[in-house]
């Protein structure tokens, strides 16, 4: 070896010992498809060669923004890699991990490339379904990286995941006085949550939740127990619930969560959840408490009397939140056995409502809950809201004004079922804005019934709508995928053709599902006054059966 080579091997042991003696704070950039992206608080890694911190930029200072979560690693209690995550000043959790720390299988290739002066060497591997490679350097004795991913090989400088998205160290500081431990130190002395646990309150903290109903029975019951917060109606198929919702941030979203199974009722049921509007002269309250036949009444030449389905001048009807179906007998019927069948034991239904922010936020409201039937078990149900930040506004803050509900939630109250299609005119509701309404949508959830074969659940039927006479909106209602939630129906019939009742396509719901409503743009309408019209092409009854749709609509704008 000459003195040339020697001088050149010295001089990198040294400064291979110099990195591995230093502490070293490293800042990491955001890449998408090789295009930087700008952020205020990057990612930011603290070092020596005996321990590794992983945050932010925020995380080592006063003005952290929390929750604060960050990693730590100390070779001393490798392969342990701690999860700390800050609350506030005060609260904070802790959980040890020692299994991922070593579970990625690394393929080490023979591509280099230099990052910042430094040689690194590149090492390839597999996350779920993502294809990641790292550069890393291994010869410095410090073990840092932006993530977990690959710190038991060195010195990550770059991650690349599916070759579009890049964390990339930019800058690399010494800093002899700085020690990774000291921003954790209080921390690490806690007693640590196992891993799931400690997953579990962080997800939890990241929204508020909003509990509606816990096991709730909705039964049919001549004894029905009311408390100052929750009432029920209808011999006990109508629950309703008083509850305070916080102000909601507009850069937010809303979503309803409902659970159900079958405490002794084996069929498929309408369910609905609806907000009760408190603001006009007579309110649905009025129909619960007093009687159906205080609420408005419509009629169409049949004879028959429809009672608190329509907007009036002094009455608001029910605003339909959440449309779902029962299944056959879940939970309750499971001793029913199948060959290779295993049943579901609850029916989970989330929808997101954020569009109905305008009359949630910061409101004591009343949301009432209801399923037909007339059995003494009935069901159970539980129900929650659930408010996430978001970083921007999905849905502009709406005006929120109902114009019709059909269902007929007080059906075990004398309220009649929505049998009205059968006049050619359908359903027509008019009403007056107030003000000037932009960008208008029509809420419209539909969904046919008569359950016989040529009843309107088994018959595809086109629905119309028609704003201020003209039309805007045509479609027939129809699910073909009510075979998928064979699961969920236990106590479903099964026929002769090898079909259960409840694989049957339908005017657009399944059991065991939610309705997903429609959305109808109608451009800007003026202030002054207006009409919506329905029309569906009911089926005539066939001896004591009868069709008859359930539609809700309720307008919204900016």
């Amino acid at each position: 070896m000459n003195l040339k080579s020697i001088i050149f091997f010295v001089f990198c042991f040294i400064s291979a010992q110099n990195y591995a003696q230093e502490t070293y704070i490293i800042t990491y950039e955001k890449f998408s498809n090789d295009k930087k992206v700008e952020e205020s608080n990057p990612i930011q890694v603290i070092s020596n060669n005996k321990e590794t911190i992983i945050g932010t930029q925020n995380s080592f200072t006063d003005d952290r923004q929390f929750p604060n979560e960050m990693f730590y690693f100390s070779k001393d209690k490798s392969p342990i890699v701690s999860s700390i995550t800050q609350f506030d000043s005060i609260k904070s959790i802790v959980s040890n991990d020692s299994i991922s720390f070593n579970k990625a299988v690394f393929t080490i290739t023979r591509e280099t490339k230099r990052i910042l002066g430094l040689r690194c060497k590149k090492a390839t591997t597999i996350i779920n379904s993502n294809s990641i490679d790292l550069w890393f350097v291994d010869n410095l004795n410090i073990n840092a990286a932006p993530t977990t991913l690959g710190l038991n090989l060195g010195f990550v400088l770059e991650m690349t995941r599916n070759n579009n998205y890049t964390l990339r160290a930019s800058r690399i500081e010494r800093h002899r006085e700085v020690e990774p431990s000291l921003f954790i130190e209080k921390e690490l002395e806690q007693e640590p949550l196992d891993l799931l646990t400690y997953k579990d309150i962080i997800w939890k903290n990241k929204f508020v939740n909003i509990p509606l109903l816990d096991n709730q029975q909705i039964n049919f019951t001549n004894y029905v127990n009311s408390t100052d917060s929750l009432y029920r109606f209808a011999n006990g198929t109508v629950v309703v619930k008083r509850v305070k919702i916080p102000k909601i941030n507009q850069k937010s979203q809303i979503f309803l969560n409902v659970t159900q199974m079958s405490n002794g009722d084996a069929y498929d049921r309408t369910g609905s959840v609806f907000l009760i509007p408190m603001h006009s002269e007579i309110t649905f309250m009025n129909g619960l408490q007093k009687g159906i036949n205080e609420l408005p009444i419509y009629t169409n030449g049949n004879n028959k009397k429809y009672q608190g389905y329509f907007l009036t001048e002094n009455y608001s009807p029910t605003v339909e939140l959440m449309r779902f179906f029962t299944s056959f007998g879940i939970n309750k019927f499971n001793h029913i056995q199948l060959k290779d069948q295993t049943w579901q034991t609850q029916s989970n239904y989330r929808q997101e409502i954020s569009e109905f922010q305008g009359v949630l936020s910061d409101q004591e409201v009343l949301i009432g809950f209801y399923i037909g039937n007339y059995d003494q078990g009935g069901h159970l149900i539980s129900a929650n809201l659930t408010i996430h930040p978001s970083g921007e506004n999905t849905i502009p803050n709406q005006k929120v004004l109902p114009l019709f509900n059909t269902v007929n939630v007080m059906e075990m109250a004398g309220q009649e079922y929505s049998s009205l299609f059968n006049d050619p005119n359908g359903l027509r509701v008019e009403f007056r804005l107030k003000e000037d309404m932009n960008n208008a949508k029509l809420r419209f959830i539909t969904t046919g019934h008569g359950g016989w074969e040529n009843g309107d659940e088994f018959v595809p039927k086109e629905n119309t709508i028609f704003v201020d006479n003209q039309k805007v909106f045509s479609t027939i209602p129809w699910r073909q995928d009510c075979g998928s939630f064979r699961s969920y129906n236990p106590a479903s019939g099964n026929f002769n053709n090898g079909l259960s009742s409840s694989d049957y396509s339908r005017s657009n719901w399944c059991p065991g599902t939610l309705t997903s409503p429609f959305f109808v743009n109608l451009g800007d309408l003026k202030a002054g006054k207006h009409s919506v019209q329905v029309k569906i092409p009911q089926g005539k009854p066939e001896g004591t059966s009868f069709s008859y749709w359930n539609v809700s609509g309720v307008l919204l704008g900016e």
